[in-house]
């Protein structure tokens, strides 16, 4: 079985720190797992890391695609497994790393998706209304017209997709998924605090830096290129909330404090997924610096006798 390392955690809990250490210790390189990093141009709302925080390491699975672009999990999966694959064919560790547990799940799962073709389907099915969606559904899918309710018209939509393209309902697509044997044997870190104060207040100081950095400019940059904003890509916490800011519907500073509190929020949400993985075995890192960090994590992981001897310097 081929082995990866997953680094998970909540947002704002120090992964991209870690994962880059133990590169460097082990010899690897840093897959991501970010469900917004994936875009371009959206470097500094998605917290993706600069040139520096890298520190040489290669990083791969960020801003591999438009912000006009819809991306999902099965895409994620379709990308990330060949570089995955690559990358342990030449002998390297491979570094996943990341706060989006869907994709991660989905890639060591071996998951397979229905594919999202490019030819029209979707498109005329957005284009029906709601009780005619629900009557091509119960024609194929009675099952999944019974139980979605008519504000989900996306899992309708996904539902008629996935028996066009399959021949199968939605249900038994996912439970056969759901059977086949893991795609990669998975070592499992997490990171995060035993005091949640810690990690929110982190949280606000990291909404504070992005809007230093420039985040309101970003995002009128994606605008200003044509990027819609009904765009998914723009619906990621940050942008979402400076949008309505521009349109007038909130002053700026509220918007920042939104962003925090959905950030927040969000971390909660990311401990509840991550949580409930009895495989990840967790780090509490209140006062821990980043190298004694790194020194936990290859304990956990066995990795200590074949770790560099000269460990990297801690990142600042």
């Amino acid at each position: 079985m081929k082995q990866v390392i997953c680094v998970v955690g909540p947002t704002a809990s120090g992964k991209t720190a870690l994962a880059v250490n133990l590169a460097l210790a082990l010899d690897g390189e840093v897959v991501s797992a970010d469900s917004m990093q994936v875009y371009r141009g959206m470097a500094i709302g998605t917290a993706a890391p600069t040139r520096e925080e890298m520190r040489g390491v290669r990083h791969h699975m960020i801003g591999v695609c438009e912000p006009s672009e819809t991306f999902s999990a099965g895409k994620y999966v379709q990308m990330a497994a060949p570089i995955v694959d690559e990358i342990l064919c030449r002998g390297k560790r491979v570094i996943l790393a990341g706060g989006t547990g869907l994709y991660i799940d989905s890639l060591i799962a071996g998951r397979e998706f229905a594919p999202h073709p490019e030819d029209g389907y979707r498109a005329a099915l957005e284009g029906l209304e709601t009780a005619q969606l629900r009557q091509r559904l119960q024609a194929v899918d009675p099952d999944s017209a019974a139980r979605l309710p008519d504000a989900d018209r996306r899992r309708m939509i996904r539902a008629l997709e996935v028996f066009h393209y399959t021949g199968q309902t939605i249900t038994a697509h996912d439970a056969q998924t759901r059977a086949m044997p893991p795609r990669y044997d998975a070592d499992w870190v997490g990171l995060d605090f035993a005091d949640r104060a810690v990690l929110y207040a982190r949280i606000d100081r990291r909404v504070e830096r992005m809007m230093q950095e420039g985040l309101l400019d970003e995002l009128r940059t994606l605008l200003s290129t044509g990027v819609p904003e009904s765009a998914t890509a723009l619906q990621a916490i940050g942008y979402k909330e400076l949008l309505a800011a521009l349109r007038g519907q909130m002053r700026l500073d509220e918007a920042v404090a939104l962003i925090q509190r959905q950030s927040r929020r969000y971390a909660k949400r990311q401990r509840t997924w991550f949580g409930r993985n009895s495989a990840v075995r967790w780090i509490l890192r209140d006062g821990m610096e980043d190298e004694a960090i790194l020194r936990a994590a290859l304990g956990l992981l066995g990795e200590s006798r074949t770790a560099q001897q000269s460990f990297p310097p801690p990142s600042t």
